[in-house]
């Protein structure tokens, strides 16, 4: 056998097993389709009432929270805290705290109402709790459009000066949510009861997160110590692409994403490390 022709047998094997794992990687990722797409219909089915039109119920919940707290404060007759609109000012730090609160929170229920998905092996529970992290998330941008389109109607200019920032704003209080809500899930399905503790904190988040108020004019130690709360950033950091002026002493975009990534990055090894603990339980 001549060289050309042993080096073309000797190329031709590596050939075949880069196809092969290329089609055991695309068939591996079908499969991991699959079993998402279950789950969500899965746990739509048993959330709302066994019909997809019950999905409306995961933006209503943050929706209807955002506008009552609207209409109180124009009933009111509170001024402005900054800018020219205060549907505006208000729906700027609502929009980012409601979706981390929602989000978080109905992630955090996930193992724990979906536990008898986990008796199939071929179900993880990453697969649960980010099938529920997907339905929640479309919740959140069905409520910032639905936000928008009342604030059009009201005859109020809801777009920000830098769409670029305010997009990625509400992508990192997402991405903050689904890592908080991953680790939430984790310990709820070890401790059930932290379920109403979760609750009562995101009160403590809610009240820290400047949603209704411009925390840079607050005594320097109030704002040293709000500035631990990682959804102020997510406010400050909208409010930035709204308000080309708005005072950005604040806000602290890499302890935003620090603490994103870290939350995901201890979920996923909390993960690990509880697994057989919870299918166990």
């Amino acid at each position: 056998m001549s060289i050309k022709g042993a080096m073309m047998s000797e190329t031709k094997p590596v050939h075949e097993v880069f196809i092969s794992r290329r089609q055991s990687m695309l068939a591996a990722l079908a499969e991991q389709r699959n079993i998402m797409g279950a789950v969500i219909l899965r746990d739509l089915r048993t959330r709302f009432f066994n019909h997809g039109l019950g999905f409306l119920i995961v933006p209503a919940f943050p929706f209807v929270h955002l506008f009552a707290l609207l209409l109180l404060h124009n009933l009111a007759g509170s001024e402005y805290a900054y800018g020219e609109d205060a549907n505006v000012f208000l729906a700027t730090g609502l929009i980012p705290t409601l979706s981390f609160m929602y989000v978080s929170r109905f992630m955090g229920l996930s193992l724990l109402m979906n536990r008898p998905m986990l008796a199939y092996p071929i179900i993880g529970m990453l697969e649960v709790v980010f099938a529920r992290a997907i339905l929640e998330i479309l919740g959140a941008v069905w409520m910032a459009a639905a936000v928008i389109s009342v604030l059009y109607a009201v005859g109020s200019d809801p777009l920000p000066a830098d769409p670029v920032q305010a997009f990625l704003a509400f992508c990192t209080t997402l991405l903050l949510s689904v890592s908080v809500g991953l680790l939430v899930a984790l310990v709820t399905a070890v401790f059930e009861t932290f379920v109403t503790v979760w609750a009562l904190t995101l009160i403590l988040f809610y009240i820290a997160s400047g949603s209704l108020f411009v925390v840079s004019l607050l005594p320097a130690q109030a704002v040293r110590i709000l500035a631990w709360n990682p959804v102020l950033h997510c406010t400050e950091w909208m409010r930035t692409a709204y308000y080309p002026s708005y005072p950005e002493q604040v806000l602290d975009k890499g302890y935003l994403l620090a603490v994103a990534f870290g939350a995901l990055v201890l979920g996923l090894a909390a993960e690990r490390a509880l697994r057989r603990r919870i299918l166990g339980g």
